[in-house]
């Protein structure tokens, strides 16, 4: 049976941005992204599938458009769980609402 390797990827949001790939790794530098995880109480997610397209993330750089959907689910889940739901909810109405501004501008 072959056995996927280990290996874990850490996000930042912050709110405005699309999230960022702050650090990566297989292995034993796997083992230390999701001990400080734990210990800093950030939620984790197990995909496997999502773990290997962010795997060929660069790091530092932004979440293709095209995982924003998933993305924005986890996130979601995750300030849930640590009860900033509500403001998580307040950043994206509040982008969301200057994005169609700044759209609108320009169709003018």
């Amino acid at each position: 049976m072959n056995k996927l390797p280990k290996f874990a990827i850490a996000l930042e949001y912050d709110g405005i941005q699309a999230p960022l790939v702050t650090a990566k790794g297989h292995d034993e530098i796997a083992n230390q992204i999701l001990r400080l995880a734990h210990e800093a109480n950030i939620p984790i997610q197990k995909d496997n599938e999502l773990a290997l397209v962010l795997d060929q993330i660069d790091l530092g750089d932004h979440v293709p458009e095209a995982l924003y959907v998933v993305i924005a689910e986890i996130l979601t889940f995750a300030y849930r769980l640590s009860g900033k739901h509500k403001d998580f909810m307040d950043d994206i109405q509040t982008h969301s609402e200057a994005s169609t501004e700044i759209t609108n501008s320009k169709d003018s």
